[in-house]
């Protein structure tokens, strides 16, 4: 089977140290999931090929360097947001050659950009969106582009990137990623988010355009159908219908 190619380009501060790499998120599984046991006597979501798939698909980027945040905090009569960085003694040169927050500067989006309304400005606390400088540029071939999210069914509780599609075949450029704090969760957060932490799950994926249509379904096929989709106690998708996909 043809093998479409994805590439995650960088600097040579970064191409040195492998353990920022981007991973295939297969390697990403958690322990929780790994220990789960399926049988017919216990049917776990081990079984469920479309939860696996969310947990398999695409790419994961990994934290470049240590990021503490401070968010919602009161300092002074004043309610803050702000990060530093593990490497803010850094001159700027630098940061511009890596694309990497490491002057430890807020790069943010303003709630402006969003609106009082919007449900990302609610969580976070209707304070700014801070922004993590991501120093890969990504390539796909012609035709294709990329999904960005937090890793699927496996995101860190304390925050979480705000999703976006892009045009990686013509797109040259670093892609940066604005974030939300979990408000929800973290009222008030003060935590480190340790370098090489998974923070963006990255699915390629191919461009076509697409019509909608609503159809009446025959009531001989979809008693065909459901019969089929009883057949097997256990495995019944994954032998009868699923196509496995391989990410390297």
């Amino acid at each position: 089977m043809f093998e479409s190619i994805i590439k995650f380009k960088t600097n040579d501060v970064i191409i040195e140290d492998k353990s920022l790499y981007p991973i295939p998120t297969k390697l990403n599984i958690p322990d929780w999931f790994k220990e789960l046991k399926y049988s017919i006597d216990d049917k776990t979501i081990k079984g469920c090929i479309p939860f696996l798939e969310t947990l398999t698909s695409g790419y994961i980027l990994k934290m470049p360097i240590d990021y503490h945040i401070v968010h919602n905090k009161i300092v002074e009569n004043k309610r803050i947001t702000k990060f530093e960085t593990s490497q803010t003694s850094l001159p700027p040169s630098v940061a511009l050659k890596t694309n990497i927050n490491f002057s430890g500067k807020n790069d943010f989006h303003s709630t402006n950009q969003l609106g009082n309304k919007c449900p990302f400005t609610q969580k976070n606390k209707n304070l700014p969106f801070h922004k993590i400088l991501n120093p890969w540029v990504i390539e796909t071939p012609p035709g294709y582009s990329c999904l960005f999210l937090p890793p699927l069914n496996n995101a860190d509780n304390r925050f979480s990137i705000i999703p976006g599609i892009v045009d990686t075949d013509t797109f040259e450029n670093e892609i940066n990623f604005p974030f939300i704090v979990n408000g929800d969760k973290y009222p008030i957060l003060e935590s480190t988010i340790k370098v090489g932490t998974p923070y963006v799950q990255v699915i390629p994926f191919k461009r076509d355009n697409w019509k909608m249509k609503v159809e009446k379904m025959d009531d001989k096929l979809y008693i065909k159908r459901k019969f089929k989709l009883g057949k097997n106690i256990i495995h019944n998708y994954k032998q009868l219908w699923w196509n496995k996909k391989s990410w390297k």
